[in-house]
């Protein structure tokens, strides 16, 4: 079954651009475009796209109060968003994944990335750009003050907090699997277990929680 992609962007060249390079791909079908925040809750709400690409600043409502409207704590059944930004410090970010969003896509990361940070949205396995996500989340997070976690932390046994800063770190269970010397399944298993003890949705959501709770560094 295809991969079913919804595109929020104010630039129509952006969504055109985005469509060509996933359109041209088997197993991935854009089923929606949306120019403002609000055609963007609208359109997800109506479609239940797998995976919406959306970007922060548009007109009318912007995509850090669509991400939270389709993907934020309130919502019973969120969809998985990707926050789309020009610069990858961008404070909105932040606020996204912590609004809700699964992980985030540089406007300029080229046709390979965009097409990894779908396909990895829609499994729900990965952080996106594992690699530039953990540095924005580390920037933000150690300049905000530490949230009070010792009782969620302590929830949780050694072995699932190990996951935790893996994912943390950006790893995918598979590479979690190798550095542990466990399977992916067991993986899988920890980090369902911790994410349901602390109240966590997704793995981006363990993510921002480790950081904020300074239980990686």
């Amino acid at each position: 079954m295809a991969v079913r992609v919804l595109l929020a962007d104010d630039q129509a060249l952006v969504r055109t651009g985005f469509r060509l390079i996933l359109q041209a791909q088997p197993g991935i079908d854009v089923v929606g475009e949306a120019a403002n925040g609000e055609e963007a809750v609208a359109l997800g709400r109506e479609l239940r796209p797998d995976v919406t690409l959306m970007d922060i600043s548009m007109p009318v409502l912007d995509g850090l109060e669509a991400t939270r409207l389709l993907a934020g704590p309130g919502v019973a059944d969120p969809l998985r968003v990707v926050v789309v930004t020009t610069y990858d410090l961008d404070q909105n970010v932040y606020a996204a994944l912590q609004a809700g969003a699964c992980g985030f896509l540089l406007k300029d990361s080229g046709p390979q990335l965009l097409i990894e940070a779908v396909s990895a949205a829609a499994q729900g396995d990965s952080l996106l750009s594992p690699s530039v996500t953990t540095r924005l989340l580390k920037h933000f997070a150690e300049r905000a003050p530490q949230r009070p976690a010792a009782a969620e932390a302590s929830a949780l046994t050694a072995r699932e907090l190990d996951v935790v800063r893996e994912v943390a770190r950006g790893l995918t269970n598979a590479e979690i699997a190798g550095r542990l010397a466990i399977s992916a399944t067991t993986v899988k298993a920890h980090l369902t277990s911790a994410q349901r003890k602390i109240g966590l949705r997704n793995r981006t959501e363990a993510a921002v929680w480790a950081w904020e709770s300074r239980i990686v560094g």
